[in-house]
């Protein structure tokens, strides 16, 4: 079985990504993960200097998910590529770089910096954070945003762009086309929900920014839906998130349309996960006779459905 895939030039040994933000920079889970058998790894959001984030409280626990506003706290380019390239590279794993932005200049200069350093293999653009004020979702809510930050960053360099799209807009499939238009080798989606929760006690936000980016099961099925939405409106490989937890889930998103998926609140339940998605994955296609997962990419029969809606 071929379980391979590939997102403009990058070819992935299996279609499942761990999720920025839920995996660190990929070497807090080496000692529980064999990073090498994973389809990649996408690191915590870079600037180009080191962030200290949102001060405490920033995680919540919801039903069936969780609120987090961590503020894209991180170490910085700098620092990211000497402390953690290196040890990544001994890994063999398949770094994607999320970096992120407070201005179009800054995710150009993070692309040119990375494009020079060994062992990054994709560039994700955050422009899609729900839980800062300043850059990020300001581009990814916008066509014309979303065009400029991709066409800037694709002019600089020729490692896979693959700009990560929010939710908390009108149209999902229109913010894609304009990634694609701008020269996106491949769109992510989708980062979390704009939400809040209240301490009913004390009548105050639970969480230190009051509002922060829901994750988990819960946001799973509108995932899933958005994900369908953009395949049908783009042709680049989408790679779809959402309350990922097992097999059954994973295969939704790629049944939907997506070419590879991410999988992150399910880290902080069970980081041995990847496992169960790989066996769960060949076990799969081996009960249908399927010889690779691009078989099974954007499979949804729709025309039954379809046809007794229209008949009743």
């Amino acid at each position: 079985m071929d379980l391979s895939v590939s997102i403009g030039s990058l070819r992935l040994r299996n279609p499942f990504i761990a999720a920025s933000g839920c995996f660190g920079y990929g070497l807090e889970y080496a000692d529980a993960v064999d990073l090498s058998t994973l389809g990649g790894l996408v690191s915590k959001g870079l600037f180009l200097k080191p962030r200290e984030g949102h001060p405490p409280e920033r995680i919540v626990e919801t039903p069936a998910g969780m609120l987090n506003a961590i503020g894209l706290q991180g170490i910085g380019v700098h620092r990211y590529i000497a402390e953690k390239l290196p040890e990544l590279r001994q890994h063999d794993a398949t770094n994607i770089v999320n970096i992120c932005g407070s201005t179009l200049d800054e995710y150009v200069e993070l692309a040119r910096i990375l494009s020079d350093a060994e062992g990054v293999h994709a560039l994700e653009l955050n422009i899609s954070c729900p839980n800062i004020k300043e850059g990020g979702i300001t581009f990814g809510c916008s066509l014309h945003g979303t065009f400029d930050v991709v066409s800037a960053v694709r002019k600089v360099t020729k490692l896979p762009v693959i700009p990560k799209l929010t939710p908390n807009v009108t149209d999902v499939a229109s913010i894609a086309k304009s990634a694609e238009d701008a020269g996106a080798d491949a769109v992510s989606l989708v980062n979390t929900f704009l939400g809040m929760a209240i301490d009913v006690d004390t009548r105050r936000p639970k969480l230190s920014n009051i509002v922060g980016g829901l994750s988990g099961p819960a946001i799973r099925p509108i995932a899933v839906r958005m994900v369908y939405e953009c395949r049908r409106a783009v042709r680049i490989p989408i790679v779809g998130m959402g309350g990922i937890a097992s097999i059954t889930d994973a295969l939704e998103f790629i049944i939907a349309g997506a070419t590879a998926v991410q999988v992150g609140t399910a880290n902080f339940v069970d980081p041995f996960i990847w496992n169960k998605l790989l066996d769960g994955l060949q076990s799969y296609m081996e009960r249908h006779r399927i010889g690779s997962v691009h078989e099974l990419i954007g499979t949804l029969d729709t025309a039954k459905r379809e046809k007794e809606w229209v008949s009743s």
